[in-house]
């Protein structure tokens, strides 16, 4: 049949991207617009082969073969089907495994059906070499593309460039319609000395942040914007003593565990605790939940970060009563109970249980509640200044 089919080995083509834009082939170095992506590879089998698009498939892995947001997002795009193999753990590094096999079967099936003229393969793996060999043998005719190498390496197995019928080569150029380098995030700037050095377990942030500072070598006037941007970390804070108090017998937590609150009172009373701080579920009707499925599916990357921000998004707008906010603020950095647990459960569906004994681990956690806070920050007049930029 006179179309043409695209097979993509998305692990080749991401890290092989990476390795180009990055320096190296971790596909978490980079970002990709997946319809600006599948785009291009259409235009572009359809100009190379001469034949209209059958459609795209795309191969990757996941924990579990459990769709992540990405995998979600590709496959509601026109003309594209994803299939998963299993990613698993294999001496401290993840290994995909059965994607090879379905790339090799899905290319015999087309062959041996005659659902296409031509035939597209994006990927590097020489163990696919039978199955083009075999498509080859019922008159498809085999396209191989590469990815631009990094500093002139080769990408490709031999066997398979030497058995194709035509070889491209996506260049730099190209690949940057899609994929761009993630941007690192800058480091935190040093904490300021002897700030929250007088802290008991029932002092706030305004108390941390009128707190005087140790005496240092070479007094030094911090503005108060400054000062407000450095907020210490939980174990920070712990490990803090004072002449006037002693050693700070503290466990303080980003998350926040049974009765760990400043104020017991508050949850003294399950149904008060509700009251003041309602979680998102009790804010969100059945509409809205729809939109947010929808919304999880086809726009969110999935980035922890990210992920803490779209929750914290949700829950402002649709909080009633914005006064709470404030006073939820004078807890930072800790979030309530079951606000807390609903975030991580929300942050599950992105994948970010991939990890030992099904936890998030302790990095992601961090970045999921800092993101909830970034957001809040910008409905609390004032309380921009603790995350303003230098």
């Amino acid at each position: 049949m006179d179309r043409c089919v695209v097979l993509v080995d998305a692990g080749y083509l991401l890290g092989a991207s990476a390795s180009l834009l990055a320096g190296e082939p971790s596909r978490s170095r980079v970002t990709v617009d997946h319809t600006a992506l599948i785009a291009a590879l259409r235009e572009r089998a359809e100009a190379e082969t001469g034949l209209p698009l059958l459609r795209i498939y795309w191969f990757d892995a996941a924990p579990d073969r459990r769709p992540l947001p990405e995998h979600r997002r590709l496959r509601v795009l026109p003309r594209v089907t994803v299939r998963l193999g299993a990613l698993t753990r294999a001496e401290g590094r993840r290994v995909q495994k059965g994607v090879d096999a379905a790339m090799h079967a899905e290319l015999s099936e087309l062959a041996r059906n005659r659902a296409c003229a031509d035939v597209v393969l994006i990927t590097g793996d020489g163990d696919l070499l039978p199955g083009m060999m075999s498509a080859k043998e019922h008159g498809v005719v085999v396209h191989l593309w590469a990815l631009q190498a990094a500093d002139g390496d080769f990408n490709q197995s031999e066997d398979l460039v030497g058995e194709a019928d035509e070889r491209r080569v996506l260049d730099r150029e190209w690949i940057e319609q899609a994929v761009r380098v993630r941007e690192v995030p800058a480091q935190c700037p040093a904490p300021v000395k002897g700030l929250g050095a007088g802290l008991g377990p029932r002092l706030g942030l305004a108390e941390l942040l009128a707190a005087e500072p140790e005496p240092v070598e070479e007094p030094v006037a911090v503005p108060a914007a400054a000062a407000l941007r450095v907020v210490p970390t939980p174990k920070d804070l712990a490990a803090r003593s004072t002449p006037a108090v002693g050693p700070v017998s503290l466990v303080l937590r980003w998350s926040s565990d049974r009765h760990t609150d400043r104020h017991a009172d508050r949850h003294a009373d399950p149904a008060l605790s509700v009251e003041q701080y309602p979680t998102l579920a009790h804010l969100t009707s059945s509409e809205q939940r729809w939109a947010d499925r929808e919304e999880d599916i086809t726009t969110i990357g999935g980035d922890p970060h990210e992920v803490g921000q779209v929750f914290a998004r949700r829950w402002t707008d649709r909080l009633a009563a914005p006064d709470r906010l404030a006073q939820l603020w004078d807890d930072y950095p800790r979030i309530p109970h079951r606000l807390d647990g609903e975030l991580l459960r929300y942050a599950a569906r992105f994948g970010l249980l991939a990890h030992k004994d099904d936890q998030i681990d302790e990095h992601d956690r961090y970045a999921i509640r800092a993101g909830f806070w970034k957001e809040l920050v910008t409905h609390i007049p004032g309380a921009e200044l603790l995350t303003a930029d230098d």
